[in-house]
């Protein structure tokens, strides 16, 4: 009698085992979701302790990942309540990033008989493959092609191996851009570093004058990124005061779409999405791209396309980005 009255007693405290692990691992599910999605719309807002901030900001995106981690614990949770509770940071992080995802060959004007073409691509110091970038470049039709980490000798390089198709050029410091347009008001920008890694000049088409600014932002650590939001805010108020209809800024920028410091030169410029969609990373190119460092940014102009590719064996990406000229 005594053992059969024993063996309700062990399933009912077993019962109460796997409840209170339940609610336990629900309790987890509520907060990992609410976590998640606070850290996902208010990454901005983390203060930047010990280089948190930056680490939050351009990886941002990638916080998607949590939402998938606490989407297998609501399964294994069996909750109704967790399941729910985690379509608020799926919503969170689909209202945050959806748009800048969305293919522009969805939305994007059809092009028009003239149109301008611009290649970009940090071709990383000591490769000794600039030429080749620029000449990949140049195959993909770039009308003009941007480049950043040049040093004398491979600017100079680049320089000869060009000239035929682009015989316009203006090199500043570790910043080039290469032309079949000729460059008028070309002069050096140092954005408050005290030396040169940016550029500004005027491409003269037949359609009108656009004005181009070509940026190698200071490098950007944990604790070590305040040359970059100089940079980075100089850009954005030496733009916003430019009186020109027409501009566009392409470079590497060492900030994502998504690092405040952005958030300045993103008010002034905008900045397509990709043809096919998603974020187009271009850094690092192997074992494959995580945050997207390298922008072309527009203002008064329609673009028709914007994608990366591969060019020379540089650690960046390059992007491409096609507008339609003014007028057309």
């Amino acid at each position: 009698m005594s053992s059969n009255s024993a063996l309700p007693r062990v399933a009912t405290r077993s019962r109460h085992r796997r409840t209170r692990s339940h609610r336990f691992l629900r309790f987890l599910v509520i907060l990992g979701a609410l976590s998640s999605a606070l850290l996902i719309a208010f990454h901005q807002r983390v203060p930047d302790l010990f280089g948190l901030g930056l680490l939050l900001d351009n990886f941002a995106p990638w916080l998607g990942l949590a939402v998938i981690v606490v989407g297998l614990f609501a399964i294994i949770s069996r909750s109704r309540t967790s399941l729910v509770v985690l379509l608020i940071p799926v919503l969170t992080w689909l209202f945050t990033f959806g748009p800048g995802i969305i293919p522009l060959s969805w939305t994007a004007p059809a092009a028009a008989s003239s149109t301008l073409t611009l290649g970009s691509q940090n071709i990383k110091a000591g490769t000794g493959t600039a030429t080749e970038s620029a000449l990949d470049l140049a195959s993909g039709s770039s009308d003009i092609i941007a480049l950043q980490e040049l040093d004398e000798n491979s600017a100079q390089r680049v320089t000869t191996a060009l000239d035929a198709q682009y015989p316009h050029h203006f090199v500043v410091g570790t910043v080039g851009v290469w032309s079949k347009y000729p460059l008028v008001n070309s002069r050096a920008l140092d954005l408050g570093l005290g030396w040169k890694r940016a550029l500004s000049a005027q491409v003269q088409t037949d359609a009108g004058n656009i004005q181009i600014y070509v940026v190698h932002a200071a490098s950007a650590r944990p604790n070590d990124h305040v040359d970059r939001d100089e940079m980075l805010s100089q850009l954005a108020t030496t733009v916003s005061a430019d009186s020109h209809q027409n501009i566009i800024a392409l470079g590497d920028f060492n900030a994502t779409s998504t690092d405040r410091a952005f958030q300045k030169i993103s008010d002034v410029l905008d900045e397509p999405n990709q043809d096919n969609g998603l974020f187009g990373f271009t850094w690092p190119q192997t074992p494959f791209a995580m945050m997207r460092l390298d922008h072309v940014l527009v203002r008064g102009l329609d673009v028709t396309s914007n994608t990366t590719a591969n060019a020379g064996l540089s650690d960046h990406r390059a992007v491409l980005t096609t507008v339609n000229l003014p007028g057309n």
